[in-house]
């Protein structure tokens, strides 16, 4: 108080919550219920950095009987500069754990509606690995230009092809050819755009970019402290973009100009944007070993679900558990998601461990959850995609039956498992092959639930990539310090007769083929398909399933690799979704009725049966006929009749080396039978057919003239 200037200082408002710019001054307002003392702490741009806050901060106390309405502590300060101030809280009350009470006043506390945070400006760097973070604002810059014809993509979610990535992860490797600068930043992405739309897909999930510390495993002795977190699902606060994807250093308000400018460049390309949110826990950890930077210290009784002892509930694997249905706690996140909406202009949210939102405030299961209710039924959000990860780590599975309100879609794990299964040749998994290629309706098919309700992967961020799970039957975690001990170990992995890498022909050529079969299945299936980062050229993390996304080549985009495999893996992927863009009969808006899809099978009870076939009907005559054969023998396909002045063309068969693999415009000369090779599928597409001087030509459809029509 000494050391302040002297400014006006008036009571403030309670409303909104965080920093706001009123007429006669920067206002701050912060809620806890259970606090004694709130001191507003302040470090002006002229007086130091974050990391040499101790000589240099302001400490304002709050007057309870002045500055306080209800559990709302507040403060408004004139001539305040209108940018580039760190702020944080010193707040104290009960000191009694038997009750949940976790305060701590030498903690300087990070508003939990902060829109910036600042703290260390490199990602990874060492020398500051015990780096505080803080608040910050800027109310001097200019609106976002968004430009005049700017628009959203606004791409149904039946359409939508969805890749998995990391901001960091997608540019870090020195193989991207950036430069050092904007490597592994928002603006990275920017630069690599050409390639998503090479690739074909119109939709990216970014692993979480909220603020998080990515050298948090290194403020202790641990047996993991010499990894640093690149994959972020470790929140320290749900408004701040993660300031160090900034290019340069930039700090926290250049980190959130660049992520508006990567999402305009996305959005002017055709892609929607879709951030996984972790609202089921964060940073702060648990009782033995805290990491307390905002809301344990702010109020850990509302924020945290407790049991009767005042003991941390862990349903999230992390230590903590986010108090997600508790009235405050569920208006903090509503908050948040409208901010990315309207601030940022996001297309959707992929909810991290969506079923502890489904939990009461002592952690039982709720029917009708009030947060999932609201997301479902927010104006802000109505035009987003919400997608549920519909289990957490204190068993509530929840595939099939999340709380839906007809709006939520499920990332479907039951597809991930039956087609893991039945690809790499397991018996008994033909009819549940099936019914997931279909859309899975056993799950979905309930109200007004759709096939793209279902979100259809094969890999996710969390476990093997592709090629791992051809080439490994088991977990190598050696590298994390965890023992192998993290990670699922039901990964229904096939390593194709032997583990690791090896310089076997046969076994290298039954891996390419079991990757595109994977990939195959999973660009003609009902649905809404999503892949991962790095699959599209057969990237390895030596079977690591590492929890956390240790920062190297393990989690890197190897953009060297992709070039090396441009001509043949990476093309199959390409075109495989590409061909489910101009075929809608991979995306009914309704599940697949009888005169849409025949099975040819009669064998369904057959538990050694590893062969599906069938056919699916467009109306024009375009029928597309697809067999897989998980068997380890040829087998050969009697094949159905195609429609009228129809021939069978073969688009896909993965037993053939490329560019044979997949001919987008079909290969003619099929006969009524063909012989697929062990562990390979097939796609065959009915064309019509005319002779031209001789030749035959492929054609499309044929108009009502009776004209045959390219």
């Amino acid at each position: 108080m000494e050391n302040r200037p002297s400014w006006e200082i008036s009571p403030g408002q309670t409303f909104p919550l965080g920093v706001s710019q009123v007429d006669n001054g920067i206002n701050f307002a912060i809620f806890s219920q259970h606090a004694t003392t709130v001191t507003l702490c302040l470090v002006l741009p002229e007086r130091g950095s974050i990391d040499t806050l101790d000589g240099d901060m302001i400490e304002l106390a709050l007057d309870p009987h002045l500055n306080k309405t209800g559990d709302i502590w507040h403060i408004c300060i004139e001539d305040l500069p209108r940018s580039n101030v760190l702020y944080g809280y010193r707040i104290d009350g009960p000191q009694d754990w038997g009750k949940g009470h976790r305060f701590d006043r030498s903690v300087v506390l990070v508003d939990p509606y902060a829109k910036l945070i600042e703290g260390r400006r490199y990602f990874g760097d060492i020398s500051l690995k015990l780096s505080k973070f803080l608040g910050t604002y800027d109310f001097d810059s200019l609106p976002f230009d968004w430009g005049e014809n700017y628009k959203l993509p606004n791409i149904a979610e039946k359409d939508l092809v969805i890749y998995e990535m990391n901001v960091r992860a997608f540019t870090m490797d020195e193989s991207s050819g950036l430069d050092n600068n904007i490597r592994g930043s928002y603006l990275g992405v920017i630069e690599k755009i050409p390639h998503l739309l090479e690739l074909g897909i119109n939709a990216v999930e970014l692993l979480p970019i909220f603020e998080f510390d990515e050298l948090e495993l290194q403020r202790r002795p641990n047996p993991r402290d010499h990894m640093i977190n690149t994959w972020g699902y470790s929140t320290i606060n749900f408004f701040a973009p993660m300031s160090r994807y900034a290019s340069a250093g930039g700090g926290p308000t250049n980190a959130s100009q660049e992520f508006k400018k990567m999402v305009k460049a996305l959005h002017s390309a055709g892609i929607e944007v879709i951030l996984d949110v972790v609202y089921n826990h964060t940073n702060e950890a648990d009782d033995a070993n805290p990491y307390t930077t905002s809301f344990r210290g702010i109020d850990n009784k509302v924020y945290y679900m407790l049991d009767d002892k005042g003991e941390l509930l862990n349903f999230s694997g992390c230590g903590n558990t986010l108090n997600c249905n508790h009235p405050v706690v569920m208006e903090l996140i509503l908050e948040s998601l409208r901010h990315w909406v309207t601030e940022y202009h996001v297309d959707g949210f992929r909810f991290d461990l969506a079923s502890v939102l489904c939990r009461g405030t002592d952690g039982s299961p709720l029917n009708a959850p009030p947060l999932i209710r609201a997301i479902a039924k927010d104006d802000v959000l109505s035009r987003c995609k919400i997608i549920a990860e519909p289990w957490d780590c204190g068993g509530l599975y929840l595939v099939g039956s999340f709380p839906n309100w007809d709006r939520w879609a499920e990332w479907n794990g039951i597809y991930r498992d039956d087609l893991r299964k039945f690809i790499k040749g397991d018996s008994g998994m033909k009819g549940g092959f099936a019914t997931r290629v279909s859309g899975s309706s056993d799950l979905y098919r309930v109200n007004k639930r759709k096939p793209y309700h279902g979100i259809n992967f094969v890999i996710a961020h969390d476990g093997f990539s592709l090629r791992d799970l051809v080439s490994y039957n088991f977990k190598h975690n050696e590298a994390n310090g965890e023992g192998g001990n993290d990670g699922c170990n039901d990964n229904f992995s096939w390593n194709c007769g032997f583990e690791g890498e090896t310089d076997d022909a046969s076994v290298r050529a039954l891996r390419s083929r079991q990757m595109k079969n994977f990939h195959l299945a999973l660009m003609i299936s009902q649905g809404t398909p999503m892949m991962l980062m790095g699959d599209e050229y057969g990237h390895t993390r030596y079977g690591n399933n590492n929890s956390y996304g240790h920062d190297s080549a393990i989690n890197f985009f190897l953009w060297d690799q992709l070039d090396a495999r441009k001509g043949d893996h990476f093309r199959f992927f390409s075109n495989a979704i590409k061909y489910r863009h101009e075929h809608k009969i991979f995306s009914h808006e309704n599940f697949l009725s009888e005169n849409e899809i025949t099975w040819h099978e009669d064998n369904w009870a057959n538990y050694e049966s590893k062969f599906l076939a069938f056919t699916l009907h467009d109306k024009s005559g375009g029928d597309i006929y697809i067999a897989f054969n998980a068997h380890d023998y040829f087998l050969k396909a009697l094949l159905p009749t195609p429609p009228t002045n129809r021939r069978w063309f073969r688009v896909v068969d993965t037993n053939l080396k490329s560019p044979d693999d997949f001919v987008l415009d079909g290969v003619p000369g099929i006969e009524k039978t063909y012989s697929i090779a062990p562990y390979s599928s097939i796609l065959l597409e009915a064309k019509g057919i005319i002779g031209v001087e001789g030749n035959l030509k492929s054609c499309h459809f044929q108009n009502a003239a009776g004209d045959i029509c390219k």
